[in-house]
């Protein structure tokens, strides 16, 4: 739409008074802090608190372009001084931070501005764009201290704004939190509006509507001037919790998300978008006769449903997945006559691809060797919960396959490097979205993990001499869930690093004072087979005495932590991603001259339905081995079952304490 040179410049203008105002509009919205902030040394309604925020406020204003941050914090503990370093990442290209502004307030009065100019880092570059961050420090925060800052982001004026995301709860207590949203002009003064750009949505066409989802503490409301612009002010704001094994942190904080759109319906706009979904998987899955030739050159005419679906998706497996190795540039594919993945065929001729083209292209293959299958798109659990009332199709961000042979449906994961053949990553396990559909009822929600495909078992041989030196060898065996992470870790990583994240990991594991390092792994490229770490170990174990050796019972558990024991309440379900059974066999050798005088007692303690725990000991000549045995059958448990849960664990956390004591045998008396 042509618009007048007036208009334009009158607009340009505009933005030129706002951004030379801006420093002075900053240093005015800093506010006088009272007697009671700077002499407050605890907050009643943050008890224990390092710090808290007085004040937060955010206003994003897409009319004049640009995005405006303000914080007040008092710091109360040592801990809280950490807020003092601010690090504000934002994308170049096509805007700046700029404003910055910061001063540290004593508890005596005493005002200290900053000085020093914000750190530009560059963090990543793509193309004309880039990612960056600037990182200021607060000058002079002690305990006690009010720190003060502010900045905005500005846009360039051919930039659409992407429509704000209010993260309502921070790390500490708020006690005043202000948000304002001013959408772009044609959402103020109507469609028709001289503007120069409208919004577009998910499709790239002109939205007519701005809707917003959010999670808000009971009463609180986003209110609309009628000039337009959203407004949202709340009080007494609880700190983001710290739960262990929350669900998605996303899906259960405090925010608010607008976003441009045309959809008005949530069951009209789901059962649309569905449906433009499945067309465009279908034309990109289209078994062509490039991919009918490849797949017959991949399965035999008497293989069964099964094999075939297992041939093709081995293939697929091993082509390069841009995921885990490196999206190539623009300039790179045109160097290489390659294009942007628009078929199957194409991802099959260039044997790369992403995850989704990879999944797409299995899709394909089935297909054409005439076999029922269907594209299912989901939200991944570590990423969030899907919620229908937020119509934005893209929430929805990763594909499986859904697969009927032999009369059953099978869930692969084609898209997931290194995941064996009807296992899916834990993340699409108990996952939602939608799945393509011939009746089209679309919705879809994906099964939890079997706990016995993801399996863990440590076994042990330690060699003890009298003065409590040990030396050993383990063997680390995984199934499933823990076998695709260190596959995975393996992709992306050289060996080196591989094994020095696994000898990190077994520091938490092996008892104070035994040093443990991984020796090599069987089977960390074939992700059909076990994967298997050999460990190498030595060091003190326990403590000694003249006559005695203490040794751990549980040698893998001795400074290992069990969940929920100390942690008393519980607000928020429980996630454990899935369910798994960890076994450990640990076999003692004794050295000469001593024999068992107390072991750990055989037991099993239920938690019927959700968790079992057994252990059992078995001593043999010069000899004991001890095991124990860890089910969870349980993903996910509600707020109401987490006593139960938490009863469950202190009882495993103190059979765990038990020891094993070796006494030496009295010398034989001479005649």
């Amino acid at each position: 739409m042509r618009i007048s040179a007036f208009t334009r410049s009158a607009s340009q203008i505009v933005v030129l008074l706002l951004a030379v105002a801006s420093p002075l509009l900053l240093r005015a919205q800093f506010q006088k802090s009272t007697n009671e902030e700077l002499t407050m040394t605890e907050d009643p309604k943050a008890p224990g608190a390092a710090a808290v925020y007085l004040n937060y406020e955010e206003t994003s204003d897409e009319t004049h372009h640009y995005h405006k941050f303000y914080a007040r914090i008092k710091v109360l503990q040592e801990k809280g001084k950490e807020l003092a370093t601010i690090d504000l990442g934002y994308l170049g290209g096509g805007g700046n931070l700029t404003g910055i502004s910061g001063r540290t307030i004593h508890s005596d009065g005493t005002v200290i501005p900053m000085t020093v100019k914000a750190d530009d880092l560059l963090v990543a570059k793509s193309g004309d764009f880039s990612i960056k961050k600037k990182v200021f420090t607060l000058p002079s925060v002690e305990v006690g201290s009010i720190l003060e800052y502010s900045y905005e982001y500005r846009f360039e004026d051919f930039m659409i704004m992407v429509p704000p995301h209010w993260e309502l709860q921070k790390k500490y207590f708020t006690h005043k939190e202000k948000y304002y949203f001013l959408p772009i002009a044609s959402f103020i003064e109507g469609p028709d509006h001289n503007d120069w750009f409208h919004a577009p949505d998910e499709h790239g066409t002109i939205a007519n509507n701005i809707l917003w989802s959010s999670i808000l503490p009971p009463g609180v409301e986003v209110r609309r001037e009628p000039v337009g612009r959203f407004v949202l002010e709340l009080t007494d704001v609880p700190a983001a919790p710290d739960e262990e094994y929350l669900p998605p942190i996303d899906s259960i904080l405090y925010h608010v998300d607008f976003y441009y759109t045309n959809a008005h319906k949530t069951d009209t706009f789901w059962n649309d978008e569905s449906k433009i979904w499945t067309k465009e998987v279908d034309k990109f899955a289209e078994p062509s006769s490039a991919i009918k030739q490849a797949v017959s050159g991949l399965i035999a005419p008497s293989d069964s449903d099964l094999d075939k679906a297992k041939r093709l998706y081995k293939a697929v497996q091993a082509l390069d997945n841009t995921n885990y190795s490196r999206a190539k540039e623009k300039s790179e594919m045109k160097q290489l006559g390659l294009k942007k993945e628009k078929h199957a065929e194409d991802v099959w001729s260039q044997k790369s691809g992403n995850s989704r083209d990879i999944t797409l292209l299995y899709l394909a293959m089935l297909r054409a060797a005439g076999l029922t299958a269907y594209d299912v798109r989901v939200i991944p659990r570590n990423r969030g919960i899907f919620s229908p009332g937020y119509m934005r199709f893209n929430q929805l961000t990763d594909d499986l396959v859904l697969l009927n042979a032999g009369g059953k449906n099978l869930l692969l994961d084609p898209g997931e490097k290194m995941c064996p053949f009807q296992t899916v990553s834990w993340q699409h396990s108990g996952a939602t979205g939608v799945r393509q559909s011939p009746d089209e009822r679309f919705s879809v929600t994906t099964p939890f993990q079997d706990f016995k495909s993801n399996t863990l078992l440590r076994l042990a041989a330690v060699a003890v001499d009298e003065h409590n030196a040990m030396n050993g060898v383990f063997r680390f065996v995984m199934t499933g869930q823990e076998a695709l992470r260190w596959r995975q870790t393996a992709l992306r990583n050289d060996l080196d690093e591989v094994k020095k994240q696994f000898d990190k990991e077994l520091e938490s594991l092996v008892p104070e004072g035994v040093e443990a390092h991984v020796d090599s792994f069987q089977a960390l490229d074939d992700p059909d087979a076990n994967l298997v770490a050999i460990i190498k170990a030595h060091g003190a174990l326990g403590s000694a005495t003249s006559k005695r050796l203490m040794l751990p019972g549980f040698f893998f558990e001795t400074r290992g932590h069990q969940p929920f024991v100390n942690q008393e309440k519980r607000q928020y379900a429980v996630d454990m991603h899935y369910g798994e059974q960890v076994t450990d066999q640990i076999t003692y050798v004794l050295p000469p001259g001593f024999a068992m005088e107390g072991a750990p007692q055989d037991a099993e303690i239920p938690w019927a339905g959700h968790a079992d725990f057994v252990t059992k000991t078995v001593p043999a000549a010069g000899k004991i081995t001890i095991a124990r045995q860890l089910t969870r059958v349980f993903t996910l448990a509600k707020p109401e079952e987490y006593q139960d849960l938490r009863g469950f664990y202190q009882k495993v956390a103190a059979a765990d304490q038990q020891q094993l004591v070796l006494t030496k045998s009295a010398a034989p008396k001479g005649n």
